[in-house]
Formats: structure tokens, sequence, C-alpha cells
């Protein structure tokens, strides 16, 4: 078995697998809320004994974060966790352990998805091989670059903070939205806080604060009693609030820049893949030519960009296929055994 998480910054999604046919197999997955646990093996050691699995199979585990790993250890970026892949080890027992950055995973676990979990936002010019880019949007934002190896026959994920890059306004709106950013955050505006579940928050109150938006009474009372950007997502996609078609339109068209600034980057031919939790939730939004727009206003570089395919990652637990699919790799180029090539005899 192999055991793998997605680490986030308010939830952690556990789950085991094996192998059937050279294919990973879910048997169990859970989600956690990070914030009630003090460290990562407390969360695991729960998941674990929650479940009749015998541990003393599992060969090897992986978890994806958010942040730069290195040495094995990293320091998360939204949660007071610092993690060591050897603390890990010794604690869970489990021999291999491995630590990847978030977006990482989601790029190792992209070859895994079925066809049916990815939406095509843009056909492109999907006979090509070549690099990607994986930007993602959910707690904050994320971004990889998914070089092609010939050699390997596979795209290597390398990841990146690309999503703290300053933001970079485009016309007079967004100009305007960026001085409001610098006033209230008192400093430098990076696209995480434009391109993210903080960034929808951001530029709902940008908005009603600063271009007088009217907010009805009935949308207040939503938005402090529930999820704000879950309100703000419905009742955009739903047209029962201007101010939140508004701040989807915003979002959209930031993202839909930033992902063709990575497309530029690291020449993506092989196309642009949209992870996180947001896009599949506003996908009206998604589709509705806005994003298309800002990824494709290049100028002189537009024509290249129309050639990148776009697509929209609907499976959430492509992190988790990703983290699975590395730590079994990882566990059989040091063993000598691999559980998937296994499976293909059995």
């Amino acid at each position: 078995m192999i055991l793998a998480g997605d680490v986030g910054g308010t939830k952690v999604h556990l789950a085991l697998y094996n192998f059937a046919g050279g294919k990973l197999q879910p048997i169990r997955d859970e989600k956690f809320p990070a914030g009630e646990f003090p460290s990562l093996d407390d969360v695991v050691k729960k998941f674990l004994e929650s479940g009749k699995e015998d541990k003393t199979e599992i060969v090897a585990a992986c978890f994806g974060c958010p942040g730069p790993v290195r040495d094995g250890r990293l320091k998360l970026t939204n949660l007071p966790w610092t993690l060591d892949s050897r603390e890990l080890a010794k604690a869970l027992g489990i021999e291999h352990i491995f630590l990847i950055n978030d977006l990482e995973a989601n790029g190792y676990g992209i070859p895994e998805i079925v066809p049916e979990k990815i939406a095509t936002l843009h056909a492109g010019d999907p006979s090509v091989v070549g690099h990607r880019g994986l930007v993602s949007a959910g707690t904050g934002l994320g971004e990889a670059l998914l070089i092609w190896d010939s050699a390997r026959n596979a795209h290597r994920p390398i990841p990146s903070e690309g999503g703290h890059c300053d933001f970079a306004p485009r016309n007079a709106q967004e100009i305007a939205l960026l001085n409001y950013l610098i006033t209230t955050l008192k400093g430098r505006v990076s696209f995480e806080r434009v391109v993210s579940g903080l960034g929808m928050k951001n530029i709902y109150a940008f908005l009603r604060d600063d271009q007088g938006m009217e907010e009805p009474d009935w949308l207040r009372e939503r938005m402090e009693k529930e999820d704000p950007n879950a309100v703000i997502g419905t009742c955009g996609e739903d047209g029962s609030s201007e101010i939140c078609a508004e701040t989807l339109k915003i979002f959209v068209r930031s993202f839909g820049a930033e992902a063709g600034n990575v497309a530029l980057k690291v020449l993506a031919t092989g196309g642009i893949y949209l992870g996180g939790g947001i896009a599949p939730k506003i996908l009206k939004t998604m589709q509705n030519g806005e994003f298309m727009q800002a990824f494709l206003d290049k100028g002189r570089m537009s024509p290249l960009l129309e050639s990148m395919p776009v697509r929209i990652i609907l499976d959430d637990t492509c992190a988790l296929l990703g983290a699975a699919a590395y730590a079994e790799a990882r566990a059989s180029e040091l063993s000598g055994r691999s559980e998937r090539a296994a499976s293909l005899h059995l």
C-alpha cells in the first residue's frame, strides 16, 4: 500500500492506495481540519487508526505541502508546522517517506487522472508535445513548471513560488484595485492577493468599499454567516448579485492573465493546466470567454498562446494521486521493487 497526503492551509486530505493493472486504486480517504491538530503525524495516526488496513503493508508515503521543500524539510506556509521526512518516518514507522511541494504533487498526478476529470477550456493544438504549466488557485496561488523529458517520455514537475510574484494590473480598474490593496495591505501586492480564495474576498471588498458597488442586506447577512467565497461563487454564477458577478469577472481575468504569463515563461506548447479548488466551482464564469481573452492578450505573442491547450483539472484527488505515484516511484528506486510493475503480473 501507498499512503498519500495533500496538506493544505485549512485541511489535510489523506488516502491509501494500491495498484491494479499498473493503475492506482483508492482504498480509503479522509479529510481532517488541519487547525485542530498539533502536527501532521498526529493527523496521520488518527487516519490510520480509524481504518482496518494492515499498517505494516504501507511501503511508502508522500505528502504534498505548500511551500519549498529543502533536504526533506519545510515550514508550512499557512500552518505552524515544520515537517521533516526523517522525523515523520520514525514517528509513523514507515521506511520511505517523502515531502514534495503541493504543486509538484499535482503535476505528478495529472497523468493519473481519467480523461473525464479534465475539462478543456481551449483546444489549442493538442498534438504538440512540450513543456506545460500548472496554475492552481485555492487557499493560495500555486504554480509549477512541467518540463518535458524526452528521455523518460514524461513531464517532470518543477515547483515554484511564482504565485508570490508582483501583481501586474492591465487596465484602469485593476490599477485602482492595486492601489486599494497597497493601502489595505500596507505594502507589496502579489498575484496571490488577487487570484486565490483570499484574493476573491479582496476583490469583493474593493468593489464594495472603493468602487461603491451595492451590497444588499441579504447578501451581507450571507457573507457574515457562510463561507464568503462560496457565497461569491454561487451568487456570481447564478446572476443573483451584481457585485459577486463582477468579483468573479475580475478574478478570472487576473487568473487568465497570470496563466498566460506562466505559459510564456515556460513556453508551454504542451498546454496549461488549471488546478485548485476554485476553477471547478465557477466553471460557468471560467467558460464565458473572460479568462481566455486575458490569457491570449499578450500582444505579439498572442498567436503563440493561441496554439496552447488550456485545461481545468476537475479531480480534487489530483495531488493525492501525484503524491502516491511519486512515493511508489521513489521507493522502487530505493528498494528495487516496484508495486506498480508487480501489479501488472497479478
